[in-house]
């Protein structure tokens, strides 16, 4: 029975925390109809300018809240929250484009609510996945490279047994355990370091389960893990 599992030492830093699971069992991921994501994400884009009143980028609090996050571990330098890196193109009206219905999907979500959110495949991990600081010896292959790039040490990861699926807490997904055509079992993530915003958070947790059941079939479940409630199972 895999879990997902949040390790003490990613509380002792983030106490106040959340982050929102959705697990989808027997979905189908195959590309039927591009231009419906294509309409999904760019109607996402255009709800997502709401979110950036302020004219200087950073100074925005979406934007502000994980810049500050990022400040309290160890990144690479440059690195910076996939959701900046989403609204940052929403910013300059370069489209985010379509991948696979279920990524589609949860970056519609994220740019709609102005949170990360992420994706992985549950049949590509091997034993459970935690969120943790790294030990900084975990292979991890990058999207859109074929070499090993391990965390730092003490950089906040997810990982399972076989090494990191996602660098910078949200940064940068490896290869390994990405949402592809062929994914049916899933895990879907978002997270949330800015306590004002829990309503937004849970609705953005419904309608990311919602989006997926309606367009993709099978079965979703939403869990929420916080610092009394530290794992889920997965599988």
């Amino acid at each position: 029975m895999k879990k997902f599992i949040i390790e003490d030492d990613f509380w002792e830093v983030f106490p106040n925390a959340k982050i929102g699971v959705v697990i989808c069992h027997g979905i189908d991921n195959t590309i039927k109809d591009n231009e419906q994501y294509i309409e999904m994400i760019s109607d996402a884009e255009k709800e997502a300018l709401k979110h950036l009143q302020n004219p200087e980028f950073s100074k925005n609090p979406v934007i502000k809240v994980w810049r500050e996050a990022f400040q309290k571990f160890k990144t690479k330098k440059g690195a910076r929250s996939s959701i900046e890196a989403l609204l940052k193109r929403a910013h300059k009206g370069n489209p985010v484009g379509t991948i696979n219905p279920l990524v589609d999907i949860y970056n519609s979500i994220s740019l709609r609510y102005a949170l990360p959110c992420g994706g992985e495949d549950i049949d590509k991990f091997v034993g459970n996945l935690r969120l943790t600081k790294a030990i900084g010896n975990e292979d991890f292959i990058p999207l859109g490279t074929e070499e090993n790039s391990p965390p730092y040490e003490g950089e906040v990861v997810y990982k399972d047994d076989m090494g990191a699926i996602c660098r910078c807490w949200n940064w940068r997904e490896a290869v390994r355990t990405m949402l592809t055509e062929n994914t049916t079992n899933a895990f879907l993530c978002i997270e949330l370091v800015d306590e004002t915003r829990v309503d937004e958070f849970e609705k953005a947790l419904k309608g990311l389960a919602k989006l997926v059941e309606d367009n993709l079939g099978g079965t979703s479940k939403i869990s929420v893990l916080d610092i009394n409630n530290k794992e889920a199972i997965i599988e």
